[in-house]
């Protein structure tokens, strides 16, 4: 046998040579012990040594001792680290590493091991420095002001700013999205503007940008400045700051998709007798129009006008193009022309008005049964109070009058 060195090599063409064999008996011979030179041995403490310090080290990685490598201060550059769902701390190190920020993984394992709250760090992206300290990262990616990018969409938000009645400004999605794409990193501001997004949503091709294939048909027949209305769902994003715009909306509209798939679109749509266009265009309708115990009523008022080819008359649709989210509107604002006027036309408005929420959604592909043609807020918590004819309503109207709702 050999092992390839000829360091134990024990082949018959050594026992052939008469040297190998001492005190023969007659009739036999036998072996003796081969004599080792000096090179034998020094090979086997090579590979003694090379199997110690790999055991060594496998050992140290596996129980977590010995030295590692770490940087001595509170780091140099900004940049900006994704952690992914379903990381753990030393993922997150070695995520750490890679991007330069550690010297080593257990540079920030070690010095957040007694840290409750390093094994709360949460999907995200956090801004750091490139070559810090352990210690320093794990001070760093804990802080609150670390994570960076998040974006929130609230049910029956609209694309652009809307005034209040008190003249405060509540931002828009547009503006919403330019504030978690932007992040100041080595005292320079980066990240798109409201205009540079606004650009990209009217020009750029909707189904590349990533709007979903059932929208990409109507949407690309919207008022270009309106065509992702609606399309950008209620919900909570993460996104990258920093990014071109295109790239963040790219971003954003994948995520979109994802969450409108999850509300059951466009599947919802199927037994509507509408399209999922068209039952996203209710849906943000029923989110401006009422409160969430009121969606399936509002949602047959709905369909029941579009059967009789009675104009909706909502003040949502009336005010979507003033950007005021006010509850009535004047006889002005009521004779003013344009396609989202529904008291002057029936049918649908041209695009949604607003993100509508799951339960708006689910509402608007089932709505509640009843004979409900009319509706007015009665209450001021904005329960509103329904009618089957003009003359209930009249007398829902005037009650919600003497009880000071509008």
């Amino acid at each position: 046998m050999t092992d390839g060195l000829g360091l134990f090599d024990n082949s018959r063409g050594d026992l052939d040579n008469e040297d190998d064999y001492d005190d023969e008996q007659p009739g036999e011979r036998q072996p003796r012990r081969r004599r080792r030179g000096p090179l034998f041995w020094v090979i086997v403490a090579v590979v003694v040594a090379l199997i110690g310090g790999g055991a060594y080290y496998g050992v140290t990685e596996v129980l977590g001792f010995g030295s590692y490598d770490d940087y001595p201060g509170t780091g140099e550059s900004d940049v900006i680290v994704e952690v992914k769902a379903g990381q753990s701390v030393g993922d997150i190190g070695s995520t750490l590493k890679d991007k330069g920020i550690v010297a080593s993984p257990r540079a920030f394992t070690v010095a957040g091991e007694d840290d409750s709250k390093v094994k709360a760090i949460q999907p995200g992206f956090y801004e750091l420095k490139t070559k810090m300290s352990g210690k320093a990262a794990v001070a760093r990616i804990t802080d609150k002001d670390a994570r960076k990018g998040q974006l929130q969409i609230k049910p029956g938000a609209q694309l652009d700013d809307v005034t209040q009645p008190n003249k405060s400004v509540t931002a828009g999605i547009w503006s919403l999205i330019a504030r978690a794409g932007t992040v100041t990193m080595n005292g320079k501001q980066v990240g798109p503007t409201v205009e540079e997004l606004r650009k990209v949503a009217e020009t750029a091709d909707l189904a590349k940008l990533g709007v979903p294939a059932w929208a990409v048909q109507d949407a690309a027949k919207a008022e270009p400045k309106r065509r992702l209305e609606g399309l950008i769902a209620a919900g909570v994003y993460d996104v990258m700051p920093g990014q071109s715009a295109e790239d963040l909306l790219k971003t954003v509209l994948s995520d979109s998709a994802s969450q409108l798939d999850g509300f059951g679109m466009p599947k919802l749509a199927a037994d509507t007798g509408f399209t999922p266009y068209q039952v996203l265009i209710i849906g943000s309708l029923i989110e401006r129009e009422g409160i969430k115990n009121d969606f399936g009523k509002i949602s047959r008022v709905v369909y029941t006008r579009l059967a009789e080819k009675i104009p909706l008359g909502f003040d949502s649709t009336v005010n979507y193009v003033l950007d005021r989210p006010v509850l009535t509107t004047n006889e002005g604002d009521r004779n003013s022309a344009g396609p989202y006027n529904t008291y002057k036309l029936t049918g649908l408005t041209p695009t949604p008005i607003s993100a509508p929420s799951r339960d708006a959604l689910g509402s608007a592909a089932k709505p509640e049964a009843g004979d409900f043609r009319f509706f007015v807020k009665c209450k001021k918590d904005g329960t509103s109070c329904f009618a089957a004819t003009k003359a209930e309503h009249d007398a829902n109207v005037a009650k919600a009058h003497a009880d000071g709702v509008f």
